[in-house]
């Protein structure tokens, strides 16, 4: 097997950014999910809520990261952590400190989402950009995990865990079912993965324990459910078929025994921190 596609995603439920190479961090790829958008009260806000997010783009330069909308200048900002107002942030159940990037983001924010936030947002108050901390920790919930790896593993902002990997060969097979329903097809870009691999049988990712590449291993903990995230088109927010491919992935039962649409796998980085990942790496799993 080979790595086909690495993915990053700066701000949390905005555009990804395709990439060649990327450096293996505690906290998955460097720079993922270390931004995100909250609302007054520190809750996180995603595409779940506010599909237009996925018209704002990301770019990283090597000491800027940018957010582009087409009918605004870009908003810049440096990769050096600000001195900034700590606010208290949510994500699902987990709660941790971030700093405020300020108002002029949450002004460019609010330009730039005007006419797709929901009255009750526009009334309580504009969505706040923040950032993790280098030095600030979000554990991943310890259900999943090993005793090694319990109260020592973390992750940014990053629904629960540090890395999401996903297969092509279940891709295929996903479309192949939705074509058969009279359906599109659907790009791995709706799955928002990190890591994407090329060869193998459908959905064998879910018996892998680990999966290993030149100098370093990730671990699968847990299955990804799926939310309304995967039916929305990642250029435009619009959603082509709202059911689909939620209710195929239901159908399909790709995680027997567990409930609901699951697609990808959760990881975790079991060694090779500081190592670099490349698109085209020879891939190893381990069961």
């Amino acid at each position: 097997m080979k790595l086909s596609t690495l993915a990053c995603y700066p701000v949390k439920s905005l555009r990804g950014i395709a990439l060649s190479r990327a450096e293996l961090t505690e906290r998955g790829l460097a720079f993922d999910r270390r931004w995100m958008l909250v609302d007054d009260d520190g809750r996180f806000v995603t595409q779940r809520e506010i599909p237009a997010l996925a018209t704002i783009g990301v770019e990283l330069s090597s000491d800027t990261l940018r957010l582009v909308h087409d009918r605004m200048a870009p908003l810049v900002l440096s990769l050096d952590e600000p001195k900034a107002a700590v606010r208290r942030v949510r994500v699902w159940q987990s709660e941790c400190q971030a700093l405020d990037e300020g108002d002029g983001a949450a002004n460019w924010l609010a330009e730039a989402l005007a006419k797709s936030l929901p009255e009750p947002q526009r009334e309580a108050g504009r969505l706040r950009l923040v950032r993790l901390p280098r030095e600030q920790r979000r554990w991943v919930e310890t259900e999943f995990l090993p005793p090694a790896e319990r109260g020592v593993v973390h992750t940014a902002f990053a629904d629960g865990y540090p890395l999401l990997i996903a297969s092509e060969a279940s891709l295929a097979a996903l479309n192949q079912r939705l074509e058969a329903k009279g359906e599109a097809p659907v790009p791995m870009e709706r799955f928002r993965p990190n890591l994407v691999v090329s060869g193998g049988d459908p959905f064998a990712e879910r018996d892998w324990a680990s999966l290993a590449g030149p100098g370093y291993r990730l671990g699968l903990r847990k299955p990804c459910k799926r939310c309304k995230i995967i039916t929305l088109d990642q250029r435009s927010g619009e959603a082509p078929s709202a059911k689909e491919p939620l209710k195929t992935l239901v159908e399909m039962d790709t995680q027997p025994g567990w409930k609901g649409a699951f697609f990808g796998q959760n990881a975790v980085v079991e060694q090779g921190v500081g190592a670099i990942l490349r698109v085209g790496d020879v891939l190893d799993s381990l069961s």
